[in-house]
């Protein structure tokens, strides 16, 4: 018989566990961008649509209303102004300026800057945004790569950008307008992918050097706003040497539908890559939720401010408020500036004729100043949906559940984000207000025209106070429907800016705040619908703060 020996005191008692095996910097990357395209799968579809739909209206209604050599090639000779070209693209699109290239000049800029928007917070949401929550890391604590989330941010990024090539290319290609063929359109679509990886390469580095997702995004969107102004600055000068320094510079620089050149998208992707590159160097530097930018250390109290519910709310957006007052007063200028040749660059456009002379206004000027408000306001309008909507995203994190805790009343809660809305919604509209008369004056010099535009850009107020309202009621009744406050924007834009020039029913204008305006300084002051506007956005904003004190707060 056999016995087997009792372990010594000093032996372990358990066998020893292995270490667990090393994982690749990458595991899990292709479950983390499922899982995203998941998440995604109504905002993605929505931001491409609308890039489209923006890009093809635009092709239709410039062959519509050039609808001529002459008039083309006058268009041409109004466009070489500094600052037109400053507002478009470089002046190479000029020499020979077909629909292709009209389409080229005037649209790549600007959706140059939504595309990589798009790009952004698709990087700044999948990367910062779930170690803010906290969900990174309990993501990483299973079987997932160090690089692997932001390799799927990245990776769902490039491919919007490829569908976003692809659907402009066979969008535009199946037009069947004049000059606007296949291959340009593989180029024009490509010039915009380009745009976008680089941006969301961006995304990549702020989104390692930021702390929060505030702060990964208003960085990248800094790059966004310096690439625009350096691209405006080298186009409208003697030299373009600035605007190379730009990626939009770069895209614009492609020439598609002129010269379909793809060697400056090479630029892009480099740019992309290196940017890449360093985002995956610099995540490896730091622990998870922490930004290489160290946080500033607090006061050790809090300001009277600070204690209230509009001071916190404040302080939480001041940032998106100053972005936003900042981009409309240059905005504004940038429109006052070419307002003195308004007459030139318009004048044998009988569409555009059209349109404006049913805008009324005693000259052309005028009414094309009434039209360029609606645009600045549908730009305030985007902030003063963020703005409401910052709440419910202080909710979803958990955030306002913990206040809330303290005795603050929900009211006094939600009326605080509410107040950042309708203020900014003022300063916003009087700093593009200002802007807009200054450079206006500057240019005419009829100094009149400042105190013009301000009240004209005022006068708007009520009308985002009104879509302020309506996001306000979607958060307190329908928080899951959110997202369709973005519908109020977008409508806004469509029908008040590509309405009159498309000939839509007057009908369709009515259902938009801004279309019950009185369209100063074009048309005569009417209190009435302003005074309306106001109480509706003041019945929507007591109903959306009634419903919300009334259901339960959601958490992610």
């Amino acid at each position: 018989m056999t016995t087997t020996a009792a372990p010594s005191a000093g032996a372990s008692a358990a066998a020893p566990v292995p270490a667990p095996a090393p994982r690749a910097p990458f595991t899990g990357t292709g479950a983390l961008l499922r899982f995203a395209l998941r998440r995604d799968r109504l905002r993605l579809p929505v931001w491409l649509a609308a890039l489209v739909v923006t890009t093809v209206s635009t092709a239709n209604s410039t062959a519509a209303l050039y609808d001529s050599p002459e008039a083309r090639a006058s268009a041409a000779r109004t466009m070489a102004t500094p600052a037109a070209l400053a507002m478009t693209g470089p002046q190479h699109f000029l020499d020979h300026y077909t629909y292709g290239a009209m389409l080229s000049h005037k649209m790549i800029g600007f959706m140059g800057v939504l595309v990589g928007l798009m790009s952004v917070l698709i990087v700044t949401r999948h990367t910062r945004g779930e170690e803010e929550t906290g969900r990174a890391e309990l993501v990483r604590s299973t079987v997932v790569g160090r690089h692997a989330q932001l390799a799927a941010a990245l990776s769902l990024a490039l491919l919007a950008n490829l569908a976003l090539a692809l659907l402009l290319a066979v969008s535009l290609a199946g037009l069947g307008i004049e000059s606007i063929g296949l291959s340009g359109a593989l180029v024009y679509g490509a010039a915009h992918a380009a745009t976008g990886v680089v941006l969301a390469g961006v995304a990549a580095v702020t989104a390692q050097t930021s702390s929060s997702t505030r702060g990964a995004s208003g960085l990248a969107l800094a790059v966004i706003g310096a690439a625009y102004i350096l691209r405006a600055a080298g186009d409208s000068g003697s030299s373009d040497a600035l605007s190379w320094a730009s990626p939009i510079g770069w895209a614009q620089r492609s020439y598609p539908f002129a010269d379909d050149r793809w060697w400056p998208l090479l630029l892009c992707l480099a740019v992309a890559a290196a940017c890449a590159a360093t985002g995956f160097l610099l995540s490896s530097r730091r622990d998870v939720g922490a930004g290489l930018r160290p946080a500033r250390l607090g006061r050790a109290t809090a300001s009277r401010a600070l204690t209230s519910p509009f001071g916190l709310a404040l302080r939480l957006q001041r940032g998106l408020l100053a972005g936003f007052c900042a981009g409309l007063f240059v905005m504004g200028a940038m429109y006052g500036s070419i307002i003195g040749d308004i007459e030139d660059m318009l004048g044998s456009v009988e569409q555009i004729q059209q349109a404006l002379a049913e805008i009324g206004g005693a000259t052309l000027a005028e009414s094309f100043a009434s039209m360029v408000m609606v645009v600045i306001s549908v730009v305030s309008m985007v902030f003063v949906v963020m703005a409401v909507l910052r709440a419910r995203a202080e909710e979803t994190g958990g955030r306002a559940e913990a206040l809330l805790t303290t005795g603050i009343s929900r009211a006094s809660w939600l009326g605080g984000h509410l107040a950042v809305a309708l203020l900014g919604a003022v300063l916003t509209q009087l700093l593009a207000g200002l802007g807009f008369g200054l450079a206006a004056a500057a240019a005419t010099g009829d100094h009149a025209m400042t105190g013009d535009l301000i009240a004209a850009a005022l006068v708007h107020v009520p009308a985002l106070w009104t879509a302020a309202g309506i996001a306000l009621v979607l958060l307190g009744l329908l928080p899951r429907a959110t997202a369709l406050a973005w519908v109020v924007p977008l409508y806004a834009f469509a029908v008040g800016y590509l309405g009159e020039i498309l000939r839509f029913p007057e009908w369709a204008g009515d259902l938009s705040p801004l279309g019950h305006v009185p369209q100063l300084p074009a048309a005569p002051m009417e209190w009435t619908p302003v005074l309306v506007l106001t109480l509706v956005a003041a019945a929507l904003c007591v109903t959306g703060i009634a419903g919300f004190r009334h259901r339960d707060l959601e958490t992610e």
